[in-house]
């Protein structure tokens, strides 16, 4: 008995077995951040206070530039609000996306803030956004620099958490 195989019939089926094979190994790990509750849109998280240790880690900043200094102040920022950075990659459609300046003098104390694109339809996140910025005070001394205006772009999700432009990780 001579067994033939008509190709025409094996390679859609081994075609479709690839496809499957990889499409199941597309899932994403990804977290994916829960739903608001209404006490997380209604009161803002209290930013946590520094211990000494961190305090003296993060009062240099060697950036020799605006744009880097912007990441040591980003990372200083979510160091602060740990709980509350938006986890993975934020939705398309935000609550709120606001452009600010902010002057921080050679200590790093915030000098001023200066809204270069406002979220005007959302006051309440204006006023969170230069609460936790005074808050996290003082910023990494610009050692390099004597005194730096950086500028950052933050992208507010409906349940008050956040994500700076500089540390993003991305948006769907």
């Amino acid at each position: 008995m001579k067994l033939t195989f008509d190709l025409r019939y094996l390679v859609p089926g081994a075609l479709a077995a690839t496809v499957a094979a990889f499409l199941a190994g597309c899932t994403s790990t990804t977290p994916v951040s829960p739903p608001a509750t209404p006490a997380e849109t209604s009161a803002p998280t209290q930013v946590k206070p520094q211990s000494q240790a961190e305090a003296t880690a993060s009062r240099k900043s060697t950036a020799a530039n605006p744009r880097a200094y912007r990441k040591d102040a980003a990372t200083h920022l979510y160091g602060l609000n740990q709980d509350r950075i938006y986890k993975g990659r934020m939705p398309p459609l935000l609550y709120a996306i606001g452009v600010l300046q902010v002057e921080v003098d050679s200590r790093g104390n915030v000098r001023d803030l200066n809204w270069m694109r406002a979220p005007k339809h959302a006051p309440e996140v204006i006023a969170e956004i230069e609460r936790t910025v005074r808050a996290a005070a003082p910023f990494p001394a610009p050692d390099r620099m004597g005194k730096v205006v950086y500028t950052d772009t933050w992208l507010w999700h409906k349940s008050g958490r956040f994500q700076l432009d500089t540390l993003t990780e991305g948006q769907d």
